[in-house]
C-alpha cells in the first residue's frame, strides 16, 4: 500500500495536476477569506468555511478523476491487477495520496486566519483578547477544519468511486462534479419542500446541514460518524469493482 500511496502522491507533481489543484485551492480560499471573515472585519469563519465546501465542487474531481482513469488509459490496470498486493491495499493506497495533498492544503490554507488574530490584538491592544475572542475563534476555526477534512474525505471517496468505472477523466470529473453539487444543493431544495417525511429524510442525509454544527464550534459526533460512514461505502464500492476485475 506504501509503495502505491508514494506513486500516486508523486504522480501529482510530475503532472500538472497537482500545482493546478494546490494553486486553485489556495487562490479560492484567499479570496474567500478576504471577501468574508477578513472583508467583513469579522470574527466569524462559518461563511468562509461554507464557500470552500462549494468550491470542492471543482476541486475535489481534480484530485480524483485521474486516480483510476488514468490506469485503464494507459493500460496499467492490469498490472495493479496481477501485482502482489491487495485490492484493499491498492485502493487505500490511491484514495489516502489523494487525501494526503487534500488535508495538507486545507491546513496550509488556514495561513489566511492569521490576520485575524493579528488584528485583533492590535485593536485590542491588551490581554484581554486571548481570554475573549481568541478561545471562541481558535475552537471554531479547529472544528470546521475537522468537518472540512472529514467532508473532503467523503467526496474524495466518491470521486474515486466514480473515477473506477470509466477510463474517460473528463467524463469521471464531469460526474464526480454532478453528484457533488446534489449533494450539497440538497439543503436548499429541502426549503421548498411541503412534506415533512421527505424534508426529514432529505436533512438527515444532507452533507451541508450536517456541517451546521462544525461553524458553530461544536464537534458533532453524529455527523463526524455520518461523513466516516459516506467515505467507507464509497471505499467498499471501489474495492468490489476492482475484486470482480481481478477475479472476473
Amino acid at each position: 500500500m506504501f509503495a502505491i500511496f508514494k506513486k500516486e502522491l508523486r504522480s501529482y507533481f510530475i503532472n500538472a495536476v497537482g500545482y493546478v489543484y494546490v494553486g486553485v485551492f489556495l487562490a479560492a480560499a484567499a479570496v474567500l477569506c478576504g471577501l468574508t471573515t477578513l472583508g467583513q472585519q469579522s470574527y466569524s469563519t462559518s461563511e468562509y468555511f461554507t464557500g470552500l465546501i462549494f468550491a470542492f465542487i471543482v476541486l475535489i474531481p481534480l484530485l480524483t478523476m485521474k486516480l483510476f482513469a488514468e490506469e485503464k488509459k494507459l493500460k496499467t490496470e492490469q498490472l495493479l491487477l496481477t501485482a502482489p498486493v491487495s485490492v484493499w491495499s491498492l485502493v487505500l493506497g490511491k484514495f489516502l495520496a489523494a487525501f494526503t495533498l487534500f488535508v495538507s492544503t486545507v491546513l496550509a490554507s488556514c495561513i489566511n486566519f492569521f490576520p485575524l488574530y493579528v488584528y485583533g490584538r492590535a485593536e485590542r491592544g491588551d490581554s484581554e483578547y486571548t481570554d475573549i475572542h481568541v478561545g471562541p475563534v481558535t475552537a471554531e476555526i479547529f472544528s470546521c477544519v475537522l468537518g472540512i477534512i472529514l467532508l473532503g474525505a467523503a467526496f474524495i471517496s466518491i470521486g474515486i468511486f466514480i473515477s473506477s468505472l470509466t477510463e474517460n477523466q473528463l467524463a469521471a470529473a464531469v460526474i464526480t462534479v454532478a453528484i457533488i453539487f446534489v449533494m450539497l444543493i440538497l439543503d436548499f431544495v429541502n426549503a421548498y419542500i411541503d412534506v415533512y417525511a421527505i424534508r426529514f429524510v432529505i436533512s438527515w442525509i444532507c452533507v451541508l446541514s450536517r456541517f451546521s454544527n462544525f461553524t458553530a464550534g461544536i464537534l458533532d459526533y453524529t455527523s463526524i460518524l455520518y461523513y466516516l460512514s459516506i467515505s467507507g461505502v464509497f471505499i467498499l464500492l471501489t474495492t468490489r469493482v476492482y475484486d470482480k476485475r481481478r477475479w472476473g
